[in-house]
């Protein structure tokens, strides 16, 4: 049975590197979507600091759609190009978003947040959905977080049945 490990490391090379390291043990011998996801959104809201809020949105018929997550209730469906979950599928990239309320047409799940990063889960080149952090607290990712969130998108997507 598996049992997160706590992370003690000021750096945040390493703190992702192990981080990684749990999610492939984690996610090892299972390929469902569903259970890959819900033990994804728990061990990043677990593990990772200042966190409100950590989860999925898969895309389906032109529009992501609310998956297995951590925090309060969250919006169901968002359209692509809308918000920075829906904007980051359009533009295939992942977004970091230091202030949430200077973010045209963000959409305001949890009215704590302040901070956002949004990575796209790939298929091969299709993107399937996209892991969503928020935070309270303004400017609490960087590109430090993007790496390391992109990586943890790969191990998921590498694992997983789509």
């Amino acid at each position: 049975m598996f049992q997160a490990a706590a992370i003690e490391s000021d750096d945040k090379a390493e703190f992702y590197r192990q981080l990684a390291q749990q999610l492939e043990a984690l996610l090892a011998g299972e390929s469902d979507m569903i259970a890959n996801a819900a033990n994804a959104s728990a061990l990043m809201f677990q593990m990772m600091p200042d966190l409100n809020w950590a989860g999925f949105y898969f895309l389906k018929g032109g529009e992501l759609v609310l998956g297995p997550f951590q925090g309060k209730p969250a919006c169901v469906r968002i359209p692509v190009g809308r918000g920075v979950c829906g904007t980051a599928v359009k533009e295939g990239a992942s977004i970091l978003v230091e202030d949430v309320h200077s973010f045209p047409g963000h959409i305001a799940c949890d009215a704590a947040s302040r901070s956002e990063l949004v990575v796209p889960v790939r298929n091969g080149s299709d993107i399937i959905g996209v892991i969503d952090l928020d935070s309270p607290i303004p400017s609490r990712f960087d590109t430090d977080d993007q790496a390391g969130i992109e990586r943890l998108a790969k191990i998921f997507a590498e694992a997983t049945t789509f």
